[in-house]
């Protein structure tokens, strides 16, 4: 299926990778009355895929907006002349919005990412087990976490993954800090017969710009 997609980079701006959580904060306080900026309802966390994201990578704060996120983050692309960041006003002199369908869902052939910030892939009940594993049991483990975060994100949008996914993985582990604990995660690249457009996230805090993927090769912005 194509799903709506935009994608807001604020080209004169330079962030630390860990700010993202303050640019989500930053907007969710500029705009308290629109839960899926936050991904909160009130004070609870939403636990759906996050149809609004922000990322920085390379520097540059991203948002992006898909189905009904989209709209609303092409408005806050036009309309946003500074952003607060701990206190500072940062005055937005350069924005680039693209908004356009994307494809989105199964294919036929491999398709390959990478991630470009690290993917939180581990949660309380795997994490012992993969610690224990061997190499090859920690690929499969891997694996099958990969498959079921794009089942997840797709269940999130409205899409029936109705063929049997297929992944090939070469990651390395690293560390990330998460709420002021240092967590595992993994860097590197894969292949899965899945079509993820741009600067998406896979994996837990995908809000916070964590596992975002994009396509080695093709980019399918351009």
């Amino acid at each position: 299926m194509k799903i709506d997609y935009t994608l807001v980079r604020f080209e004169n701006i330079f962030l630390q990778t860990r700010q993202a959580t303050k640019l989500r904060g930053y907007f969710a306080n500029r705009f308290p009355d629109e839960e899926i900026i936050s991904n909160h309802s009130g004070d609870k966390f939403v636990y759906n895929y996050p149809k609004v994201q922000y990322k920085v990578i390379d520097g540059q704060p991203i948002i992006c907006g898909i189905c009904e996120g989209s709209s609303l983050i092409s408005q806050i692309g036009f309309n946003t002349d500074e952003i607060n960041i701990d206190g500072e006003k940062i005055n937005v002199s350069q924005t680039k919005i693209i908004r356009k369908p994307l494809e989105f869902g199964i294919c036929d052939n491999y398709v390959e990412y990478r991630f470009v910030t690290p993917w939180m892939a581990l949660n309380q009940k795997n994490v012992g087990i993969y610690k224990k594993a061997n190499d090859i049991e920690k690929e499969e483990i891997l694996k099958r976490i990969l498959i079921g975060n794009i089942l997840s994100m797709s269940k999130g949008l409205g899409y029936n993954v109705d063929s049997t996914l297929h992944a090939w993985l070469d990651v390395e582990e690293c560390h990330v800090k998460f709420k002021n604990i240092d967590m595992k995660a993994f860097k590197g690249r894969f292949k899965v017969n899945f079509l993820i457009p741009e600067y998406l996230g896979l994996g837990k805090a995908v809000s916070r710009g964590l596992g975002t993927v994009v396509r080695a090769g093709k980019n399918d912005l351009n």
